[in-house]
């Protein structure tokens, strides 16, 4: 079995799985992941949709001609390749959407977001696949600041009501273009899929440890300005721009959660902070964007905007 740490949760899976950060394989395990057979459909399912199916704690995932997975009460993954997938392809599947699915029945708020550590607090960068959220959160590594997560994070409010995201600083996920932008390929590793020119990429520096939430902000693209704006929408906006930011969020109806989504947006709100960050696109912009963002950070509390 490999061992791996996601989300802080310890994980045991019988598949290699690039990507992850490298776990304790005497520490106890959390979730197991195995090559299993999966049915093609579950008996009494109460939610069906074109590609999955839930009946209480079970749910199935099926990626045509790439594999089938069962996930159950948040603690173990089965899945069935299917014919000519490659291994790769459902390595990607397991450590992403599968992942996400199994962090949603484990009741966290979880994100399609990339994440830094700013004066000792996580501060998040939310939007939908091409929004450029891991460019961005790469580009704040190059600077200093810590890499806390890429791609999906989870949140979770302790019994003190703060919500914290769990450190999980996997390799990034960059595209070709960013990666040659950005001077990073001396730490560029293997392409995620073939035939897909987007790689795993060392982050500089990375947190390891969890911490509080300290701004989300979701990434809005403009095209009639060359200035980043930041802007503070009112408490239900905030809370539905969580929502809408959620990994899948089809998931969020689905299962359930759109109580536990509108509660932590409120915290998040109260305890940190929600915002859009409308900035246009392009490299040569990149670091206007990260000059608005520090100047942002230091007007509500994060140290200098420093890491």
């Amino acid at each position: 079995m490999y061992s791996y740490r996601v989300s802080g949760l310890a994980v045991a899976s019988e598949v290699d799985l690039p990507g992850l950060i490298p776990g304790n394989p005497d520490q106890a395990v959390d979730v197991t992941i195995r090559r299993l057979p999966v049915p093609m459909q579950l008996d009494a399912a109460e939610a069906i949709g074109p590609t999955w199916q839930r009946a209480g704690n079970r749910f199935l995932l099926r990626i045509p001609n790439i594999a089938r997975f069962l996930l159950e009460d948040g603690r173990s993954i089965a899945f069935e390749a299917e014919d000519a997938a490659e291994p790769q392809d459902v390595a990607v599947f397991l450590s992403g959407s599968v992942f996400g699915i199994l962090l949603h029945q484990r009741n966290h708020l979880v994100l399609h977001a990339s994440a830094v550590l700013v004066g000792g607090r996580a501060v998040l960068f939310c939007g939908v696949s091409g929004a450029g959220k891991s460019t961005l959160a790469a580009a704040l590594v190059e600077r200093g600041y810590p890499l806390v997560a890429d791609d999906q994070c989870a949140i979770e409010r302790g019994e003190d009501g703060i919500p914290r995201i769990h450190a999980d600083g996997r390799q990034l996920r960059l595209w070709e273009k960013s990666i040659a932008e950005l001077g990073l390929a001396g730490r560029r590793g293997d392409p995620m899929r073939n035939r897909l020119r987007k790689f795993y990429v060392d982050p500089a520096i990375a947190s390891d440890a969890p911490v509080a939430v300290g701004a989300i902000y979701a990434l809005v693209e403009i095209r009639d300005s060359e200035h980043p704006l930041i802007e503070r929408p009112n408490v239900v906006d905030a809370t539905k721009l969580l929502a809408a930011n959620a990994y899948r969020p089809l998931l969020v109806r689905r299962l359930d959660q759109r109580e536990t989504y509108f509660q932590g947006g409120a915290a998040i709100v109260a305890a940190a902070g929600i915002f859009r960050l409308k900035r246009p696109l392009g490299f040569d912009r990149v670091a206007a964007t990260i000059a608005k963002l520090q100047e942002h950070w230091a007007s509500i509390g994060l140290g200098e905007g420093t890491p």
